[in-house]
């Protein structure tokens, strides 16, 4: 048994065993398959009809006020952060269908997701298997090998002098250090040229040379202190992370400020008057007032107004005009609309500052900032991430966090603790104030710290995510999950077989290793009464699991950051058997399915095939394999376009796989119009520019058609001047932008800023368009344009124009198919890095095309360190 049952409470508690007689009975009551279920397959999302065995639970606990069960969200469990704090629509409560487009394959809406990714899927686990198997093969051999040679090595053939001198150690000899398969070794090993990190050596100044520019010097010494930590296999093997540190410790937020006095909260229809601690509180809930998931909703606004009102009780609440005391004691009388309205306006005047204030502002916040945007560490210059103390605010959390809507307190210097070498000189805190404590923790990579009032977490400052200590981290979770393709096969062979245990704690884990592998489950971990009620594979409940008889499984809960995870999966005939099993009365609702596991128990059973191995190491090497196997098969041909959604399918395939799915952004159907817009744009150019060919020679019409000359299909007289409005306005804000940009400039200079009428004269170029497109449409002709004018110079233009329009069309149905699937989740933290360089190198696009400026800096070591030829 992995951890005893007793580390935690129970409603009910499956058997220790089970008996020979009831695994067969069990077997008896499911009904028969057609023929074996692959594993692993996520069917398409579908209304949960016509169970069986378990109807769709009705008792689930309501977690909002209002009596909304999470089940009214459908965000995905792998959305991104900044799509997890969107609502969906009231239609869209039932999760995404995924579109056969969006697999590569035909349209066909009556097979189901899970049959079209079935033989793929299948194919890339047995591949995944033959892999394991000729790794182990091959260290076997090369085992085997060098043990033939140690046995043949005869001590009489060496000479006397190293007879004498070998070192013995309690009598045995020492065997030669054991060689490591080229194959097996990291990446640092195989590097056929190793370079040592160079010390940083001060630029000499030499007379009668030409001097340099800061710029210069700063790029020549950056590429000579280059560090290419991935190619030192020493860093990072033991437990001290630094030597010396030094930094500047972090920047508070303002001191708050008062409302106008003209600005006041309103209680039951009284103008109040609140004491600065108070008022805070009540700016932060009307300043949000436009959004309405928040303030609306009732858990929010009960946690808000309970902290409001404690802050009250210590301030003497709020006061009248005449200076009468005013209690405020109901949510329902409060009015924050001035305080809304105030800030409205403070938002729109910042908005309205000119470019020059505006750059006068950052350059002033940057000034500030400089000295914490870096530190020193281990004598090398390495950014900082995070360096700003949390403001004070109220705690929004993600999903249906049961804390929404709190007072995250104003952060002290009292709170605070610096983590700093020893010697080097601790920052000076605020005036008037002191540290928590001061470190010098040379196993921790933090370098503030402080503790949140909300969930008592601690909160870090670390270095960025472009810094070596960061790079890393990462290239070890990577290495890690390359590892565990050794493994892969014995740990598959060994859940199917324990899948059939008779010991249930045995089962019960081989079940959770077999969702976590195949379905790409989190863990999960135990949560205490105050934190939001989110779980994972190993804490999954009763009312978690909906069975559907011969295979399916509808899986229906809160995973992580309070996201909905719902999911109809096929699994393996045995697997259902299992989940059956565990359901088995006297469990209810509230009792967990894998009541005889724990997520350390699991995770310290994983350790015993390879040293570090977790449930989330999964999660890692399913992407990455996957995402590694299409990339051996694949072969990009065309345009850049065409490559880029080449390895956009690639990536998608994986999300799909791996469930990492999103909803459809609010904004997704909007942008997609903008897209339609802009190839109708350049449809209508090539129509403009087929006139202008008609206007040269006139017989063409008759050669060609008239339907070559004829206006695009879609596009009619009345799209055509809404279209050439647009252009003459955006003509226009060309001008404006132009004529503010350069005034800008001039005063910089010292000299006069240009006048208005310089404007108008400028705008008259619009003018002449707005005139021109009038009289085109009047005439129903148009004018040749450009210099020296012919049809070959437009027949090129026109050409030109069909790559760009063909361009778009392939990035168009790009964003469409990927409207439903999370691609950053899987690019960024799921797929080895170096698998997207291969794609890169391999087929000549440019890593920019997938890695932001952010991202190439924080993956620098992937960008930097392999081939085309490299394999995960």
């Amino acid at each position: 048994m992995s951890d005893s049952e007793d580390d935690r409470p129970l409603k009910a508690l499956s058997k220790p065993t089970i008996t020979t007689a009831e695994d067969a009975a069990m077997d008896k009551q499911l009904p028969k398959t057609n023929g074996a279920t692959a594993p692993g397959i996520s069917i398409a999302m579908g209304p949960v009809t016509d169970m069986e065995i378990d109807k769709p639970n009705s008792k689930r606990k309501a977690s909002l006020a209002t009596g909304k069960s999470y089940k009214d969200d459908t965000d995905s469990d792998d959305a991104p952060i900044q799509k997890k704090r969107k609502t969906a629509p009231a239609e869209a409560a039932k999760p995404p269908r995924i579109t056969a487009s969006q697999i590569g394959e035909e349209s066909d809406d009556d097979v189901p997701l899970g049959q079209k990714l079935q033989k793929e899927k299948e194919k890339i686990e047995k591949r995944a298997v033959k892999e394991a198997e000729a790794i182990k093969r091959k260290e076997q051999n090369g085992n085997s090998t060098r043990k033939k040679k140690l046995d043949s090595d005869d001590e009489d053939d060496v000479p006397l002098v190293k007879k004498v001198t070998k070192k013995q150690t309690n009598g045995v000899k020492k065997r030669p250090k054991k060689e490591v398969s080229d194959d097996d070794a990291p990446l640092s090993k195989k590097a056929t040229t190793k370079k040592k990190a160079k010390e940083a050596i001060p630029a000499k100044k030499t007379k009668g040379k030409a001097v340099k520019s800061e710029d210069d010097e700063a790029a020549e010494e950056e590429e000579e202190d280059e560090y290419r930590w991935w190619e030192d296999p020493s860093k990072g093997d033991g437990t001290i992370k630094w030597t010396t540190l030094e930094h500047n410790g972090v920047i508070f937020p303002p001191e708050y400020e008062p409302l106008p006095k003209t600005v006041k909260m309103v209680y039951d229809g009284v103008p109040v008057s609140l004491k600065p601690e108070a008022e805070e509180i009540a700016h932060a809930f009307g300043s949000m007032l436009n959004s309405a998931h928040n303030v609306e909703n009732p858990t929010f606004q009960k946690n808000f107004f309970d902290d409001f009102k404690e802050q009250l009780d210590k301030t003497g609440h709020g006061v009248d005009k005449d200076g009468n005391k005013v209690k405020i004691l109901k949510f329902e009388k409060c009015d924050f609309k001035p305080i809304f309205e105030h800030v409205e306006k403070e938002r729109a005047a910042k908005k309205a500052l000119s470019p020059a204030e505006k750059k006068a502002l950052k350059a002033e916040k940057d000034e500030k900032e400089a000295p914490f945007q870096y530190c020193m560490w281990d004598g090398r210059k390495q950014k900082v991430g995070n360096f700003r103390v949390e403001p004070p605010g109220l705690f929004r959390g993600r999903g249906e966090h049961p804390k929404t809507g709190k007072w995250k307190k104003r952060v002290r210097p009292e709170q605070i603790t610096i983590n700093i070498g020893k010697g080097a000189p601790v920052p000076k805190a605020p005036e008037g104030h002191k540290w928590k404590e001061v470190k010098h923790d040379q196993e921790g990579t933090w370098l503030v710290m402080w503790q949140e009032n909300i969930n008592n977490a601690y909160k870090y400052v670390m270095l960025a995510a472009n810094s070596d200590i960061k790079g890393q981290s990462d290239y070890k979770k990577f290495e890690k999950a390359r590892e565990l393709k050794k493994h892969i096969a014995k740990i598959r062979k060994d859940y199917q077989k324990e899948l059939k245990s008779e010991v249930m704690a045995e089962r019960q884990r081989a079940t959770a290793v077999y969702l976590i592998d195949q379905f790409a489950l989190r863990a999960g971990n135990e949560k205490g009464e105050d934190e939001a009620d989110t779980v994972g594979c190993c804490s999954l409940k009763f009312e978690h699991i909906t069975l559907r008889p011969p295979e399916t499984v509808i899986f229906d809960f809160l995973g992580k950051d309070s996201i909905r995870f719902y999911h109809e999966v096929k699994v393996d005939p045995q697997v259902f058997k299992n989940l059956k099993l565990f359901k088995r009365a006297p469990k209810t609702d509230g009792d967990e399915i894998f009541d005889r596991l724990t997520t350390s128990g699991l995770n310290k059973h994983l350790s015993n095939y390879m040293t570090g191995l977790t449930a989330k190491v999964f999660r890692t090497y399913n992407a990455s394999w996957t995402m590694a196997t299409l990339l051996k098969d694949m072969k990009s041909e065309g345009t850049l376009a065409e490559k880029v959604k080449d390895y956009n399918d690639a990536n998608r395939k994986v999300a799909i796989l791996c469930n990492h799915k999103r909803t459809v952004g609010a904004g997704h159907a909007q942008q997609m119009e903008k897209m339609e817009d802009k190839i109708n744009a350049l449809r209508y150019q090539q129509y403009r520019i087929k006139q202008m060919i008609l206007s040269l020679e006139p017989k063409l019409k008759k050669k060609r058609g008239e339907a070559y000359f004829a206006l695009p299909e879609g596009l009619d007289d009345a799209w055509v001047k809404e279209h050439q409005a647009a252009l003459v306005e955006e003509q226009k804000q060309k001008i404006i932008k132009k004529f503010e940009k350069d005034n800008e400039k001039l005063v910089a200079e010292g000299q006069k800023a240009m006048k208005s009428k310089e404007l108008e004269d400028r705008l008259l170029v619009a003018d002449e368009l707005a005139a021109k497109f009038k009289a085109e449409n009047k005439k129903g002709k148009i004018e040749p344009e450009g210099k020296g004018p012919t049809v070959e110079k437009y027949e090129a233009n026109l050409e030109k124009l069909d790559t760009r329009i063909t361009t778009m069309k392939i990035q168009s149905e790009d964003r469409e198919n990927n409207k439903e699937v999370a691609l950053g989740t899987s690019k960024i933290n799921y797929i080895d890095p170096r698998l997207t360089v291969v794609f890169s190198k391999k087929f000549n696009v440019p890593i920019e095309r997938f890695f932001s400026k952010t991202l190439r800096e924080k993956f620098e070591w992937a960008v930097k360190s392999v081939d085309e030829d490299w394999e995960f």
